[in-house]
């Protein structure tokens, strides 16, 4: 599980991600604390930001990447990690993105916790009120001045990256004015549903391996059915043929058929006509003899 948990100062994103890093078993990475390390080990990239830091200088973003790069590769980031304190800008997430295509890894998902501002200004003077009336000294960073000045920057720098995640379709917003329980079961949900959803797309985009065995089956399934169709075309003439010959064969059958009739028919005719001439004949003859008797009696 690799998230990243937006939000402005006083938002709860520390809180979430303690919960979470128990609940996952998965690590939360701040910048800070990296750079600490970084420096402690005294890597090479460590080594840099050192001496960038002694100089008063702000460490750059590709010194950042590349501390964020050697740490999600030790082994207790293997089963995910939160990152918190970065990215704090768009620059910094496009950064981010080239990293994790590099190493093949993709973030499941980027929280937001959206709160009221007015609200968490209320809270700090309410708590610094609070700690004077017990006598206790407040903290230099807890004061209405100052979180007015880190809400400022949170929206000139890091909000940015709420449009910039949404476009990438990345972003779930959870309301974190709810209690702190509610707000653990919202992320919890929506977790839920992107490693449902996480799954699938898994499932529906194969890997370069499983494409390229497919590919050999689909060109032979390909082939085979322009053979087919090849085939039917060839067939297609002999068939027009034999269709041909069967239907000469019926018209001579009928013809047949028919030849015995109109014979018949015909030597009838003519039989009746030879009648008819015989009649005719006979008919002469009688009217001959006739006359030949009448003038003998004359």
């Amino acid at each position: 599980m690799r998230l990243i948990l937006l939000g402005p100062p006083g938002s709860g994103k520390g809180t979430q991600a303690q919960r979470l890093v128990q609940q996952y078993g998965i690590v939360q990475l701040s910048t800070g604390d990296m750079l600490r390390a970084a420096v402690a080990a005294q890597t090479p990239i460590g080594l840099k930001a050192k001496d960038i830091m002694a100089a008063g200088g702000l460490v750059p973003d590709e010194v950042v990447v590349g501390i964020i790069a050697d740490r999600i590769e030790q082994p207790d980031a293997k089963n995910g990690f939160i990152l918190d304190g970065f990215p704090r800008t768009v620059p910094q997430a496009e950064a981010l993105d080239q990293l994790l295509k590099k190493k093949q890894m993709t973030l499941d998902a980027v929280i937001e916790l959206r709160v009221n501002e007015g609200v968490l200004l209320e809270r700090v003077e309410r708590r610094a009120a609070e700690m004077k009336a017990r006598g206790e000294a407040v903290r230099a960073d807890d004061t209405p001045e100052v979180l007015t000045k880190r809400l400022s920057s949170y929206r000139e720098q890091t909000e940015p990256l709420i449009h910039y995640y949404s476009d990438h379709r990345m972003l779930a917003t959870v309301d974190g004015m709810m209690s702190i329980e509610q707000v653990t079961e919202e992320i919890g949900r929506i977790l839920a549903a992107v490693g449902k959803s996480g799954g699938s797309r898994a499932a529906k985009k194969a890997s370069p391996a499983k494409r390229s065995a497919k590919a050999p089956a689909r060109a032979n399934k390909t082939a085979a059915k322009k053979v087919a169709k090849k085939a039917v075309k060839a067939a297609a003439p002999a068939k027009k043929a034999g269709k041909t010959a069967k239907t000469a064969a019926k018209a001579g059958k009928k013809a047949a058929k028919k030849a015995p009739k109109a014979a018949a028919k015909k030597a009838g005719k003519t039989a009746k006509a030879s009648n008819k001439a015989s009649k005719s004949a006979k008919g002469s003859r009688k009217t001959s003899a006739k006359a030949a008797k009448k003038r003998s009696a004359r």
